[in-house]
């Protein structure tokens, strides 16, 4: 099972910016998803996260702005970033809590981060 995530890159502050990460391999089923971020010398933090029903949590730093959502049949999960802010460069990493077999426990896997720059 692995999770390639896409769509970083460099924009202007206020600018828009769509993060997409989906799963490849064999899975039972995909649980909560969602995006993370490290920002250089600092922890990684929470972004985002949806549950397989739609819920959503955002960070208070990113609420109003950056919008998540899932593609469930295609095991795909979005985030729309907008009015983005210097202070929202880091690379962004997405989660997902997957189940590969029925008989399977559940486990969180980890994309391999793309990197979102905002500055002038």
């Amino acid at each position: 099972v692995q999770l390639q995530a896409s769509g970083g890159g460099l924009v202007q502050p206020g600018g828009s910016l769509r993060l997409s990460c989906g799963v490849s391999g064999s899975v039972f089923d995909v649980n909560a998803m969602g995006w993370y971020r490290q920002a250089p010398g600092k922890q990684r933090e929470l972004v985002a996260t949806i549950t397989a029903y739609g819920t959503a949590n955002y960070a208070d730093s990113v609420k109003g702005r950056f919008t998540i959502s899932r593609d469930n049949p295609k095991s795909t999960v979005y985030l729309q970033m907008n009015s983005l802010k210097p202070e929202d460069t880091a690379v962004y990493y997405c989660n997902a809590d997957i189940r590969e077999t029925i008989v399977g426990r559940t486990k969180p896997f980890w994309g391999q981060g793309t990197q979102v720059t905002v500055s002038s």
